[in-house]
């Protein structure tokens, strides 16, 4: 490719990054090479592409106009190529993948090292974050989470079914005693999930299958800790703090030592977390046979469910 079709390859991944960062390291070059060849394109250009800002870059109207012009081409050269070298071979390339802390920690760890012994040529990028990372403006390849609603410009796989749990330490419910109903968690110490705004409401339908949108309860809820991670907050329930309302892969294990036990048996959280775990990509043709074999790895493997 010649250099001004490599800088202009450049300019359409800042386009998506925003970032001289994530841009080099999307293309494996250092940030001062990203910056000098991005000031090259300007100069062979006539006009400034870019606005560098302390934080991040934007793109001048001149930038946006010729990213337009050259990324559907661009797209469709890298989709050919990805293509034509999945024909033959053993699957191989970079898989950057997204997954939230815990699930992240421990359920997907566990089944990576297999995988890559499995298919040597693969490469694979694991970033734990619990925010909704931007797939294609980050670089990542797939991204792991547990939704009701996966968006409708990605490709949503299936991978297991998940839900959440109330659950307390054993001397907690001695000291505190055992609610009988949601609206009595009002008077409990609850461990909620760190989100945006001062207030936390629980939400519960009925666990039997019985009109359970009209008999649906939510209850306001506070207590002395709130992290934005189900294993921290597991942590604080078998401390004894409170009454917290996990995922099922954070708790599960905890239950059967007897370290927790489970409340309201005969509801079902709702709302709090996602029901099924989902691996999602944005939308496109063609999926290369790393990323596809790293989901049908997963679905294999998560099929059956993460216990409990």
């Amino acid at each position: 490719m010649a250099p001004v079709l490599a800088d202009l390859h450049l300019l359409t991944v800042l386009a998506d990054t925003r970032s001289y960062t994530q841009a080099a390291r999307r293309l494996g070059i250092s940030k001062a090479s990203a910056s000098a060849r991005i000031s090259e394109l300007e100069r062979a250009a006539g006009v400034p592409l870019v606005r560098r800002g302390p934080r991040s870059v934007a793109l001048t109207e001149a930038g946006q106009q010729l990213v337009e012009e050259v990324q559907e081409s661009f797209t469709r050269i890298e989709q050919g190529f990805n293509g034509v070298r999945d024909l033959v071979g053993a699957p191989r390339g970079l898989v950057r993948l997204s997954a939230p802390v815990a699930f992240g920690r421990q359920v997907v760890a566990p089944l990576l090292p297999p995988f890559l012994l499995q298919y040597p040529d693969i490469r694979l990028e694991l970033d734990l974050s619990d925010r909704l990372v931007n797939l294609p403006q980050e670089g990542f390849d797939l991204a792991l989470r547990h939704t009701d609603a996966p968006p409708q410009t990605h490709v949503a796989w299936p991978l297991c079914a998940t839900r959440s749990r109330l659950v307390a330490s054993p001397e907690y419910v001695d000291r505190h005693g055992e609610p009988q109903h949601p609206s009595a968690l009002a008077g409990h110490q609850c461990l909620a999930y760190l989100r945006g705004g001062a207030g936390q409401r629980w939400d519960f339908e009925p666990a039997a299958p019985r009109k359970r949108a009209a008999e649906r309860v939510s209850v306001a809820v506070g207590g002395p800790f709130k992290a934005n991670n189900s294993e921290l907050l597991r942590e604080a329930a078998l401390g004894g703090l409170g009454i917290a309302l996990l995922p099922d892969f954070s708790c599960t294990a905890a239950l059967r030592r007897g370290q927790l036990v489970e409340l309201l048996p005969d509801w079902k959280p709702v709302g709090e977390f996602g029901a099924t775990i989902y691996a999602l990509r944005p939308y496109s043709p063609q999926v290369p046979r790393a990323v596809q074999c790293l989901v049908d790895w997963l679905k294999e493997r998560l099929g059956g469910g993460l216990g409990g």
